[in-house]
């Protein structure tokens, strides 16, 4: 998308083409050019604190009953391998392969008891909170979307919402989030919309854009050849806010894991090339936790990151514990890595996360040692943000079938991150292509956790 040196026809004398400068800073948002989502995120009016979400997508449905809510009383056949441990906080238990969220319970809160799902692989109701079914004109956007409308960019040079997500076959579950009807200025910057498993500019390595001389040069003889022209009148403050961002190093620097202090990479478990789980989602990054603590840093106010290929039907592509005994310790690693990580910065307040899936998975194991679909009861971690933590919010019945008490549904989760950021659901709009205002959940059903005040 940013092209300043090329060899088409149609350049300035410096080599830079007309229509290649006029679309600088497209930066994967969408399509749309970076001086227009600055127009947009201006007249949206920008927020002044600096609170953000930290969004883990759990691709494909992750086991509520082999993680957070382990059924030993259940027969064979329901409970499965695994073996709950004691945590920081007495009467909580969770899965064996968890040691690390086990020891820091008394900062999260586990939720047994998530409802609503319409059973789609899909991100799209962890990013919206909404079904598919009768969408407006333009789509629901997403919750990173509506966060960079309402509040805007928290820091110059650094974009409100950013997405993560390696490569996968199955498309929406490496969904970051949509701008839907908010318009595509407000959808989500994703350095790795390629698929390329390193964080990049779209494409523009940080040598490059480390270069500001160089670069810094391209764009002042383009400037003066953009003057001598006439064919534009000047840059208008959008323009230089979109270079100001292209020649900043908050991004690039955010995004250069290299800049950290190689234990603490470890610490993060880093992640590697090789495909996990059943190959299609691509490999464990547990760096993309640690881009993800760099970009709140920043001032990125919503990171979506998806991780991990949790849709385990059994052989022959291994049985549901098989590949829970990769998934989870990685994601035990990676995730306590993060939070002790936000801890030690003191953002633990400012920084709220969230780990959920698109649904649960059955009590049942089936014939191949998996477990299959499961809409009606699913599971979520939240920590951060100010949150009262070490409570388990909801339960389920002796089998895992259903929500038995304090049924949680996707919008109230997301009503609650809102909140957390400062934004009021019962009073916040964005307005839909036809300019009806919409509320951010449907708020007459359902609010903010009151648990987590």
């Amino acid at each position: 998308m940013l092209n300043l040196v090329g060899s088409r026809r149609g350049h300035f004398c410096d080599g830079i083409s007309r229509r290649s400068f006029l679309k600088v800073g497209g930066l994967a948002m969408g399509g749309l050019v970076l001086p227009q989502l600055l127009r947009a995120e201006a007249a949206a009016g920008v927020g002044r604190s600096h609170k953000s979400i930290i969004m883990v997508f759990l691709s494909g449905g992750p086991p509520h009953q082999d993680m957070f809510d382990l059924k030993m009383d259940a027969p064979v056949e329901i409970r499965g391998e695994f073996r709950p441990i004691h945590t920081s906080v007495p009467g909580i238990e969770i899965c064996e392969h968890l040691p690390r969220l086990a020891g820091m319970m008394d900062q999260l809160v586990p939720i047994r008891s998530i409802v609503g799902s319409e059973g789609r692989h899909a991100a799209f109701q962890c990013q919206t909170g909404q079904t598919v079914k009768r969408q407006p004109a333009g789509g629901w956007p997403s919750f990173g979307a509506v966060v960079s409308k309402l509040q805007g960019p928290a820091a110059a040079g650094t974009p409100p919402f950013v997405g993560l997500a390696p490569r996968m076959r199955n498309a929406t579950w490496a969904d970051p989030g949509q701008a839907g009807f908010v318009g595509q200025a407000h959808a989500p910057f994703t350095p790795n919309a390629s698929g390329e498993v390193n964080l990049t500019l779209n494409g523009i390595d940080l040598e490059t854009l480390g270069d500001r001389n160089a670069l810094m040069q391209n764009l002042d003889r383009l400037r003066r050849e953009v003057d001598s022209s006439g064919e534009i009148a000047g840059l208008d403050a959008y323009h230089q806010q979109a270079l100001g961002i292209l020649t900043s190093n908050r991004l690039a620097e955010a995004l250069d894991l290299d800049r950290e202090d190689p234990k603490l990479r470890d610490r993060y478990g880093r992640g590697d090339n090789v495909n996990a789980g059943y190959g299609d989602a691509g490999p464990l990054q547990n760096d993309y936790f640690l881009a993800a603590r760099r970009l709140v840093e920043a001032g990125v106010r919503v990171v979506t990151l998806a991780y991990g290929r949790w849709d385990w039907h059994g052989r022959p592509h291994g049985t549901n514990f098989e590949n829970a005994r990769d998934h989870l310790p990685q994601l035990d690693i990676g995730l306590s890595a993060l939070l002790e990580d936000l801890q030690a910065r003191g953002l633990q307040d400012d920084v709220s996360v969230l780990v959920w899936g698109e649904f649960g998975r059955t009590p049942r194991i089936n014939k191949k040692g998996g477990r299959d679909h499961w809409p009606r009861v699913s599971c979520a971690l939240l920590a951060g943000g100010g949150i009262r933590a070490g409570q388990v919010i909801g339960s389920t019945n002796r089998l895992g079938e259903h929500a038995e008490t304090r049924p949680v549904h996707f919008q109230e989760v997301l009503a609650t991150m809102y909140r957390n950021l400062g934004i009021d659901v019962n009073r916040a709009t964005v307005n839909d292509f036809h300019g009806r205002p919409r509320y951010l959940v449907d708020h007459s059903l359902y609010q903010p956790m009151p648990e987590l005040v």
